[in-house]
């Protein structure tokens, strides 16, 4: 009897314990569907309240060569979404809810500085619409666009949203009216213009007539002429700037870094911006997305132009490259897209204030300063050789060289090499011809001199070790010996080369 009740009380507590799970499970149960019937009837309004896309007749926008095709249902029907979110009226907990996996990672003091940032995008082909698209969705407010050129046929290997119907059509008003559909809050400032100098300080000045400054520029140009005006403007009005270096001919994506426009190597964009920038005075400070990886047999180069295309002109005018009027540049699709994912996650990072830990580039700012050093200590003493060993006229003596020409001559011209034995190591500059007069620069007022300085100039000057340099000052520069007594006629015909390539690129200094 005593173990009937036993079991019989055991039963009840199973019972008990079972109909407890049942009901915590059904008021769980209940207030999920509670809560997702409010959400769907959120939306529900919100869609209800749109009016039908046939309600609204729009003219068409103009583009540069003509307007635009009318647009279809879909696009209607996102574009008055995308003005009623932007005027506000649009339920924020959806965008938060969208934006979840942001917010979790970035936390939601970091989300709301990327919300409430603007970041200007100039270019908007493959590099730039990946980079715009992953803005965009994630959580920047403020996005101008600005290209002059217009989605092509062959470019939609690579550009993020972009369908054969927009083909013909401007790349920003592409852009915007894709993404729309996918965050109708974000701001549009679409400007299809092509970036100069002249036009800077417009399209990179404040948000739509205000004095709100970009939180952040993006680089995606390939012409070197606009991208060195780009990234000159942003460096001298100090506005934070990301460069991408050249996606073309590029296939491994492991190979793709961050670093700094003084370390960025391996491509013709690269290796362009890079003499521009320094000949300009600027050698570091910029961060850039640039491949590593090395030209190799079996991989994809650079295509030959025909014939007809160079008896346009001179080709090499035009191009990042000599001998190049259009550059006809192999993409694998995937590679820009890499490219600009990767600007888009450095500026993510960097508006929000996440901790980033980019492997280091090679710093070069001493050995720079060690050969002006030089380079000051050699004039000065065939200055005093030529005016007759007087010390005072080398006091105050100054040399016409930055540290941006000697990063340029150095790095650029001669690969951080000798240009007489290729070693890489304890490297200087020094003045290759012998003066036939004196060097000295005076600049008098009244019977005071004013200011001294060296006649050198870019195309003066050669790389060497500092023990080559040595004896080319001794028994050259100072001495009587000839080029030809101390060099082969294969070096003297390489420095000629490589004084000629300098003297092209005094221009740009």
């Amino acid at each position: 009897m005593s173990s009937f009740l036993s079991q019989s009380n055991s039963n009840s507590k199973i019972q008990l314990a079972a109909t407890a799970v049942v009901s915590a499970a059904v008021a769980a149960g209940a207030v999920l569907s509670y809560q997702r019937l409010q959400k769907d009837e959120r939306i529900n309004r919100l869609k209800q309240s749109i009016p039908s896309p046939h309600d609204h007749e729009p003219a068409p926008k103009v583009a540069r060569r003509g307007p635009l095709p009318k647009p279809d249902k879909d696009d209607e029907h996102n574009q008055i979404l995308a003005e009623r979110a932007q005027a506000g009226d649009f339920d924020d907990e959806l965008i938060l809810e969208q934006l979840a996996r942001n917010r979790v990672f970035l936390g939601p003091e970091g989300l709301e500085k990327l919300r409430n940032s603007f970041v200007i995008i100039v270019g908007c082909g493959g590099v730039g619409s990946h980079a715009a698209a992953a803005l965009a969705r994630s959580g920047v407010s403020k996005l101008r666009l600005i290209d002059f050129d217009q989605v092509t046929l062959s470019s939609l290997n690579r550009h993020a949203v972009a369908t054969l119907a927009d083909v013909g059509n401007p790349k920003v008003e592409c852009l915007s009216r894709r993404l729309l559909a996918i965050t109708p809050w974000v701001h549009f400032d679409l400007r299809m213009e092509k970036f100069d100098g002249k036009s800077a300080d417009s399209l990179l000045g404040g948000w739509k007539g205000t004095d709100r400054k970009p939180d952040f520029v993006i680089d995606a140009i390939d012409n070197i002429d606009s991208k060195v005006d780009l990234l000159k403007y942003c460096w001298d009005h100090q506005l934070p700037v990301i460069s991408s270096m050249g996606a073309g001919t590029k296939s491994d994506p492991t190979r793709i870094v961050v670093g700094d426009i003084g370390t960025s190597t391996d491509d013709g964009l690269s290796r362009a911006t890079r003499r521009r920038l320094k000949l300009l005075g600027i050698t570091s400070g910029i961060p850039v997305v640039f491949s590593t990886e090395q030209m190799g047999e079996g991989k994809a180069a650079l295509l030959p132009l025909p014939e007809e295309q160079f008896q346009k002109g001179s080709v090499g005018d035009l191009g990042v490259l000599p001998d190049f009027r259009v550059r006809i540049l192999p993409v694998l699709g995937t590679m820009p897209a890499v490219f600009g994912y990767t600007v888009a996650n450095h500026v993510i990072l960097k508006i929000t204030g996440y901790p980033i830990d980019y492997i280091p580039g090679k710093g070069r700012d001493k050995m720079y300063d060690g050969i002006l050093a030089f380079i000051q200590s050699v004039e000065e003493k065939i200055i005093r050789k030529a005016e007759g060993g007087s010390q005072e006229n080398c006091l105050g003596l100054k040399v016409p060289v930055t540290v941006g020409d000697i990063a340029f001559l150095a790095e650029e011209l001669y690969k951080g090499r000798s240009i007489l034995t290729g070693i890489p190591t304890k490297l200087v500059l020094i003045r290759w011809e012998k003066p036939t007069s004196s060097t000295l620069i005076r600049i008098q007022s009244g019977t005071e001199v004013d200011q001294k300085s060296s006649n050198v100039k870019l195309a003066d000057l050669v790389c060497m070790t500092k023990e080559e340099a040595t004896r080319h000052l001794k028994e050259i520069l100072l001495g009587d010996k000839t080029h030809a007594d101390l060099y082969d006629q294969e070096v003297i015909d390489k420095v000629a080369a490589k004084r000629k390539e300098a003297k092209l690129y005094e221009q740009f200094r």
